[in-house]
């Protein structure tokens, strides 16, 4: 899907980061980044849970609940 990305290519990838945003903004932009990622998971995660929660119950049960 995505082509393997080297080490020049992460280089480059770095420089132009640097300076758009700037040596002092660049620790702020990746904690908000990496903050970002870890909420995305945890939230995949719940709905993944849900999923299976859902599935793991018995037509019978959704009938009680009704009720």
């Amino acid at each position: 899907m995505f082509p393997h990305i080297g080490v020049p290519e992460l280089l480059v990838i770095l420089v132009i980061a640097l300076v758009v945003f700037g040596p002092g903004k660049l620790p702020d932009v990746g904690k908000a980044l990496g903050k970002s990622i870890r909420e995305f998971k945890s939230a995949s995660k719940e709905d993944e849970a849900k999923t299976i929660d859902v599935a793991a119950k018995k037509p019978e049960e959704d009938k009680a609940e009704k009720k």
